[in-house]
């Protein structure tokens, strides 16, 4: 059985499908401002999929052909996730016969991220005094107290701050609410409320 329906709620249901035994249900629902599709079922998009707002989700992953048995595994990897809004960068030098070297950025770093780390691992040889001698200006940073020629592995990692986000920041916690995800008393994932 299937076919649309229209019944009221907490929200104002626009309209509905509902699908064999309940099993696929599509729900547009208006509130105050807001107008939300809800999808109780599995969704496939193969082709790409563009959010113009937030996007919040439970997990999350990557699925592609296996690199080495495309035919028969599939591979997923998990995203890499934080309560800040974190944009990653990383990369290999070689260092110089003083042991130092200038690692340039994308000439946008610096106008989009602020509240920089960085991570240096040496390659092939211990480095201890290696370090970040110069930190970030200009788009690039310097390193320094390496071996000559001994190549190091760098990660920097920087705090979202263009406008969209200082305007719309994530929040890791919210209380529960007639307008978030699920109300106060409600679970997305019910198991975890028993």
């Amino acid at each position: 059985m299937s076919g649309f329906a229209s019944t009221s709620t907490r929200h104002k249901r626009v309209a509905a499908f509902i699908a064999v035994a309940g099993l696929v249900s599509v729900v547009i629902f208006q509130s105050k401002d807001t107008l939300a599709l809800v999808i109780n079922a599995n969704v496939q998009f193969t082709q790409t999929l563009a959010v113009g707002g937030a996007l919040s989700k439970t997990t999350g992953s990557f699925a592609i052909d296996h690199p080495l048995h495309p035919f028969t595994k599939i591979l997923y990897h998990s995203f890499v996730e934080s309560p800040k809004a974190l944009n990653m960068y990383q990369g290999e030098v070689v260092l110089d016969a003083m042991g130092t070297a200038v690692v340039m950025l994308p000439d946008y770093f610096q106008a989009l991220n602020t509240d920089f780390e960085y991570y240096l691992e040496p390659i092939g040889t211990p480095m201890p005094k290696l370090a970040v001698t110069t930190e970030i200006r200009s788009n690039s940073f310097a390193i320094g107290g390496g071996s000559p020629s001994g190549r190091v592995s760098w990660h920097v990692s920087g705090v979202r701050r263009d406008p969209f986000i200082m305007a719309n920041p994530i929040v890791p916690e919210v209380e529960k609410t007639d307008t978030t995800l699920v109300k106060k008393g409600e679970c997305l994932y019910a198991p975890l409320c028993e």
